[in-house]
């Protein structure tokens, strides 16, 4: 069944836009407040990165989100016309690395996202690129 379907600009700020109609088109859904707020976080960092990574910023390139539930699971894909995923950023964080400087002190959002919620994974056809997050609903 889908909850919405919407696209944004590619522009800063968007992200938390984003992350705000996502949470107010599943209202109806009674998630507990951890759970919101977790899905909360992970479109908007899935949006950012959309909009960061995947559209450079360019607002002529759609961010598009699709919430839907199906097979008793909350699903919101976020999509982008970058084409792919740079798998150099999807490297897990090691806090003491960063520290030491041998990894940046960015690349914490896939780590983020795949931490709030049951599953996240990517898929790419060329021009899209789209993350998947599931939240099992009870």
């Amino acid at each position: 069944m889908l909850i919405d379907d919407f696209s944004l600009a590619s522009v800063p700020g968007n992200d938390r836009v984003a992350a705000e109609r996502v949470a107010s088109s599943v209202r109806e859904l009674s998630l507990s407040t951890r759970r919101l707020d977790n899905l909360r976080t992970a479109v908007a960092e899935a949006a950012l990165n959309a909009i960061e990574h995947g559209n450079n910023f360019a607002d002529d390139k759609p961010v598009g989100v699709q919430v839907f539930v199906a097979d008793n699971a909350l699903n919101v894909t976020v999509s982008d016309r970058g084409g792919g995923c740079d798998r150099e950023v999807s490297i897990e964080p090691d806090l003491a690395a960063k520290l030491r400087g041998e990894q940046s002190p960015r690349g914490w959002g896939l780590f983020l996202i795949r931490n709030m919620v049951d599953a996240c994974w990517d898929e790419s056809d060329g021009d899209t690129h789209r993350v998947h997050l599931q939240l099992q609903l009870s």
